[in-house]
């Protein structure tokens, strides 16, 4: 199945009885193979999302409401279109549960099942609910690092431009962490604008801050979902920058109740924590 089989861009009723087969499944596999990988993906992660808008009823007919962290390991075969999880989400509205428990254990089985899309599962989608009696304990905070949006550069591309990617590469190597609010790019269907917040942490040849930045500008009018997007610019960065170590972790503002925020590593750590930034 492709995107345009999907939901996005089209009319859709509204279903508020649980209904598990409104999960789209889209594979990673062609979008991968443009940017240069085949097999085996060379890094790890994973896309973390969060649902704001999750309801249902309780055995007695009341509401509920929850917010949910969601895990999907990026060495699944599939992603999850977002509209077809939204409705999925919408599904739970005027379906009576005996406990946020057995929300999240349905979500769980059918989240992992679509991620693999009837393939071996290698690994499941992570699901942790936050009760209303939490929420105020759920924090804002923008991303660590460098600011490089001070610098006061020429932007005039707004494709992919892999050639603005530059590092000292006959240098000492440097660790550090770069941050820009500036990355856009517009949904690979609908067309409509994404906005996104990036944070790049590597070790490694120091990486041209203004050509970096005008790097991530140039995404400004490219289609594709968030999830290429950040493995498009991890490959870019390591094919250019040649970083020993290397992660990008993008935070995208929400539609319809849903922000997508997919972070790649070249080597094992624990994930970014699922904290929204200011414009999310």
């Amino acid at each position: 199945m492709t995107p345009d089989h999907s939901p996005l861009g089209k009319a859709s009723a509204y279903a508020d009885q649980y209904d598990a087969s409104l999960l789209f499944p889209l594979p990673r596999e062609p979008k991968r193979r443009e940017i240069g990988i085949s097999g085996n993906v060379p890094f790890l992660g994973a896309d973390l999302w969060t649902a704001f808008e999750l309801s249902w009823l309780n055995l007695r007919g009341k509401p509920q409401v929850a917010i949910a962290h969601i895990t999907i390991p990026c060495e699944s075969t599939h992603i999850i279109e977002s509209k077809s999880f939204k409705l999925y989400l919408n599904s739970f509205n005027n379906t009576r549960f005996a406990s946020a428990d057995d929300v999240r254990d349905r979500i769980h089985t059918d989240v992992s099942l679509a991620i693999w899309n009837g393939e071996s599962m290698q690994s499941a989608a992570g699901v942790r609910m936050l009760l209303p009696e939490l929420f105020e304990c759920e924090p804002v905070r923008e991303m660590v690092g460098l600011s490089i949006d001070r610098l006061d550069v020429e932007c005039s591309v707004y494709e992919p431009a892999p050639e603005l990617l530059s590092a000292a590469l006959d240098e000492q190597p440097v660790t550090e962490i770069l941050t820009s609010d500036l990355l856009k790019s517009n949904c690979l269907v609908t067309g409509q604008p994404d906005w996104g917040s990036v944070q790049i942490s590597y070790s490694g040849p120091q990486i041209d801050q203004a050509g970096l930045l005008q790097y991530i500008v140039s995404f400004r009018n490219h289609n594709e979902f968030h999830e290429q997007c950040v493995e498009r610019i991890y490959m870019d960065i390591m094919a250019r920058c040649k970083p020993a170590k290397l992660s990008v972790y993008a935070r995208y503002t929400r539609r319809g109740g849903l922000d997508i925020n997919p972070w790649r590593s070249s080597h094992p750590q624990l994930p970014p924590p699922n904290v929204r930034t200011a414009r999310q």
